[in-house]
């Protein structure tokens, strides 16, 4: 190898260590990015704190009371309260939600105020008891219960039409195998109701919350209508509706799931269920999430560096011109403050904005550098003309979520041709990297 080849060939892995290097400050400003995610989540988590948590509801559920006697080994005849666990055969839910933005410091969360109708009817309680002696059965005991995870969030009494009777629930839950949190209420069934018969309710739950809500589909048959002015939901959970429209002027959803969909029966006896298995909802999204699009961005990072350096290291070896490691270091940074500047300035500013002012920042910046190092405008020129490019290129990768990879892969593709198609017109043999210095 001669002399020539052998300054460029040192030339090139310099370039190639520098790009390597320049990763440092890329990982460094990715930190910093979880360590804003991490602030972010402190506030979403603080606002909650004091407003209302994401909320699940589960119910109504109707528990009856009932005493098992069983003898031990002594012979003595022992009395057990164990209970009967019944679910609704029709439970319809109609609802409202209304967003708030809340906001701590820069950071904003969504919450919401809901108004929900509940209404269905249960059957009844004697046909569901297992065989048990009727004596042994409470019906006077028995008791409503409905799971609300954040009890903070009730803004309002709540009261149950049960059949023709008003009474009102009570916080907290008896039946503490089924929810951990709720409010519950005593009713005095009839042990002669006729076979076949139903106990029908209703009752309006004014409700608080943050981020989501969501709903267990307790009934034999469960519909949910929920509409709301917020215009990007995310329909979440274990069902999706079977119909939505959403628009400028919010959404509108509707649910309709069976018990043949989940894997609990209508009635037993004492064991746990698992029932957030089988919750469904939504998530109020906000539109624009700076610090995720930020760190799909950096993720890019070596591909700018790499790209500009050859740009540079190509402009050498055609035009006769010689650029310093040290300003190749320069321009590196240069590109790596681009994360800091747009990280900085979309903590105020939409992504799209934000965007934009920190390419054109970093790209006047390194069209200044070039031209004075490069001593030629065309040359300077040509340079920025790819960053535009690559800006762009990138830019369009991160708003396209399911197409990032595809976009991104092809992207890639052309760019390795390009540099290919360019590189074999270099009479590699004939350079000499020190002229026009």
């Amino acid at each position: 190898m001669d002399l020539q080849n052998r300054d460029i060939l040192f030339k090139a892995l310099i370039i190639g260590a520098l790009s390597f290097f320049l990763l440092i400050p890329t990982f460094l400003i990715n930190n910093l990015v979880s360590e804003r995610q991490q602030r972010q989540t402190e506030a979403f988590d603080e606002i909650s704190s004091k407003w209302a948590s994401a909320q699940t509801i589960t119910g109504p559920i109707l528990t009856i009371p009932y005493i098992e006697y069983s003898k031990d080994a002594s012979g003595i005849v022992r009395a057990l309260r164990k209970q009967i666990h019944i679910l609704p055969e029709q439970l319809n839910i109609e609802g409202t939600m209304q967003p708030e933005i809340r906001r701590r410091g820069l950071y904003e969360v969504a919450v919401y105020k809901s108004d929900l109708a509940f209404s269905g009817n249960f059957k009844d309680a004697e046909s569901q008891t297992f065989g048990i002696p009727k004596n042994q059965i409470l019906f006077q005991e028995a008791f409503v219960s409905v799971g609300i995870t954040d009890l903070r969030g009730i803004k309002d009494r709540v009261d149950l039409q049960w059949d023709s009777d008003t009474l009102s629930f009570n916080s907290g839950v008896e039946a503490t195998d089924l929810m951990s949190s709720g409010v519950n209420l005593r009713i005095a069934l009839d042990s002669n109701l006729a076979a076949g018969s139903k106990h029908h309710f209703r009752f309006n739950l004014a409700l608080k919350g943050s981020r989501n809500l969501f709903f267990t589909p307790v009934g034999k048959e469960t519909a949910l209508k929920l509409q709301s002015p917020w215009t990007s939901p995310s329909f979440d959970g274990s069902f999706l509706p079977d119909s939505s429209k959403v628009s400028e002027k919010g959404f509108e959803a509707y649910w309709k799931i069976l018990h043949l969909n989940r894997n609990y029966p209508q009635s037993w006896l004492n064991n746990k269920h698992q029932f957030t298995d089988s919750a469904f909802g939504l998530n109020l999204l906000l539109p624009v999430d700076n610090y995720t699009q930020t760190d799909r961005s950096i993720k890019y990072a070596l591909l700018f560096i790499v790209l500009t350096f050859l740009i540079f290291f190509f402009l050498e070896l055609v035009n006769k011109v010689s650029v310093h490691p040290l300003q190749y270091i320069l321009v590196g940074f240069a590109l790596a403050l681009f994360y800091i500047l747009l990280l900085s300035i979309s903590e105020h500013l939409h992504f799209q904005l934000a965007y934009l002012i920190a390419s054109l920042m970093t790209l006047g910046l390194i069209a200044w550098y070039s031209n004075s190092i490069l001593k030629q405008t065309k040359l300077a020129a040509l340079v920025v003309a790819n960053l535009v490019i690559l800006y762009t290129f990138i830019y369009t990768i991160i708003q396209m979520e399911s197409y990032a990879l595809l976009m991104g892969s092809i992207g890639l593709f052309i760019i390795l041709t390009i540099i290919m198609y360019f590189s074999r017109k270099v009479d590699w043999k004939s350079l000499n990297m020190s002229e026009g210095g």
